[in-house]
């Protein structure tokens, strides 16, 4: 059922070839999440106008992709909602724990990427703690923490048996104490257009040893859990417990987030929830958040920094407005209906100012179609 405008959309809709062409954004492999998703992050970039990237395709041509912007906006800081979450971006990305693997070309020109999107949402975190630990309160059961430091694409050792013996690492990863004074930690795992069926490692033996003693599952050898969509949520849960079990905390959360609508992820969480234990002390909660639910607890205390994120990542009525810009009108009169641009960060001591206008205007280029992420 098609949603009532102003309220919320419960489905995406199945996009026209023609309008994902028109924002350079015609992938016929996308996933109806990830189709809508690409071509929100387009209208994003061409409110900002922000250069359009490119790839080189299968045949050596180089093609345009509207989720993408140009290497020197990159490096310009496009990617980011404010200057001073890009300059956070690039020091973490500077200063990454040895091993880390952080690919940053992606980090700074793919605007569909999670890689991104965790800073986006969580870099203003780190330098607001106190803010942080109410966050985390209103979102985790039992929480009763004091966030003490904010961590990127952490793990607590790459590569070391101790653990999972290989490079399964966080997004981010807090670390706090409670006020008993038992050390803990928030690890997330941030999806956005992510389709929980990305290419799987190899799985190692030292897996199936920490799953059978990791106490977390009802049946700790089931194919279920090594396998798509829910073996990276296995693999990282038995990185969080082994954390717990070597002596580094006392408790932990392993936190997934994602969009509402990303029902890929939605449905793999849903259905890694139902292969685990009741929680008990000493082992590592799992939670699954909505992208939606985390920006509304922001808004709470920082809603300018939560206008930005919906409006970058969950405003799915721009893209409902450019079905309705671009449709077949069947004899009704015509709509003419037009977004007023955002405006562009006037210097780097000013966050950027983010507008929600309601629909696009018609795009006069004439774009070629893609055909890689």
């Amino acid at each position: 059922m098609a949603p009532e405008f102003g309220k919320p959309i419960h489905q995406l809709p199945l996009i026209p070839a023609n309008v994902l062409k028109k924002h350079h954004v015609h992938e016929p492999l996308d996933t109806r999440f990830r189709s809508a998703a690409r071509l929100l992050q387009a209208l994003w970039r061409e409110d900002r106008d922000l250069p359009i990237g490119s790839y080189v395709n299968e045949g050596g041509k180089r093609r345009k992709l509207g989720s993408r912007i140009s290497e020197a906006a990159g490096r310009g800081g496009g990617n980011f909602l404010t200057p001073e979450i890009a300059h956070i971006a690039r020091r973490e990305t500077a200063y990454r724990e040895i091993g880390a693997l952080i690919d940053a070309e992606r980090l700074a020109t793919n605007l569909l990427s999670s890689m991104p999107l965790a800073f986006n949402m969580l870099a203003p975190w780190g330098h607001a703690l106190e803010c942080a630990s109410g966050y985390l309160i209103e979102l985790l059961p039992a929480f009763t923490g004091s966030a003490l430091q904010l961590l990127f694409e952490h793990s607590p050792g790459r590569g070391n048996p101790k653990f999972t013996g290989d490079y399964t690492a966080f997004d981010a990863l807090i670390r706090y104490t409670d006020f008993q004074g038992r050390n803990g930690f928030v690890a997330f795992e941030i999806k956005y257009s992510e389709s929980m069926r990305e290419p799987m490692p190899e799985l190692k033996p030292r897996y199936d040893e920490l799953s059978d003693a990791s106490g977390l599952f009802s049946d700790p050898a089931a194919a279920a859990l090594r396998s798509n969509p829910l073996q990276q949520l296995w693999r990282e849960h038995l990185l969080a417990q082994s954390m717990i079990d070597t002596g580094l905390y006392d408790e932990g959360y392993l936190v997934t987030i994602a969009p509402t609508l990303n029902y890929h992820v939605q449905d793999a969480a849903e259905a890694y929830q139902a292969q685990l234990r009741d929680p008990e002390d000493g082992k590592v909660r799992f939670v699954n958040l909505t992208l939606e639910d985390v920006i509304e607890v922001i808004r709470l205390s920082d809603p300018e920094h939560a206008d930005a994120l919906h409006r970058r990542y969950c405003d799915f009525w721009l893209v409902d407005g450019e079905l309705e810009l671009n449709a077949a009108r069947f004899g009704l009169p015509a709509k003419r209906m037009a977004r007023k641009p955002a405006q562009a960060p006037e210097n780097l001591d000013n966050p950027i100012r983010v507008a929600t206008p309601p629909i696009r205007r018609a795009s006069r280029s004439k774009p070629k179609t893609p055909a890689a992420d």
